[in-house]
């Protein structure tokens, strides 16, 4: 086996990556610095789960966080206890942003639904609309067929 061969950076090679690193880290703290004045909530609570995502007007993810991933395990994921806690996780998360004004849209139906809707008011923020967008089918499925004997 030959020698290894080692790349040694000049000076002016490692001042450019250090103004090109610099230079990013402004970028992503400027951006998550973001101030809004309006967003929306979106609510996911199924029988397992209870997952929140707060976005933008423009529908980009702001902050998100779901019962499992505060550490709730089991069939604990899907309380009420476990949707208040994670409201409580995404408002500390959204204290730089200055949000204020949601608008809410609720999908599922876990237990987890009004308690975090109760929860997003007590944190401070201002509901200004809430909207259930759980599918629901028109007609059903089709019927069985008739029994023949």
């Amino acid at each position: 086996m030959g020698k290894k061969k080692i790349a040694q950076q000049t000076q002016e090679e490692v001042l450019k990556e250090k103004d090109a690193l610099e230079a990013t880290m402004a970028k992503a703290s400027k951006g998550s610095g973001k101030k809004l004045g309006r967003g929306n909530v979106y609510i996911g609570a199924s029988y397992n789960n209870t997952i929140i995502t707060v976005t933008d007007q423009q529908g980009n993810t702001v902050a998100w966080a779901s019962a499992g991933s505060l550490g709730f395990s089991g069939p604990k994921k899907a309380t009420p206890f476990a949707a208040s806690k994670v409201v409580s996780a995404i408002a500390e998360k959204l204290k730089k942003t200055g949000l204020s004004d949601v608008d809410i849209y609720v999908n599922g139906v876990g237990s987890g639904r009004d308690s975090s809707i109760r929860s997003f008011g007590n944190q401070g923020f201002n509901i200004t609309s809430i909207k259930d967008v759980t599918p629901i089918p028109h007609n059903g499925p089709r019927p069985k067929k008739v029994r023949r004997v």
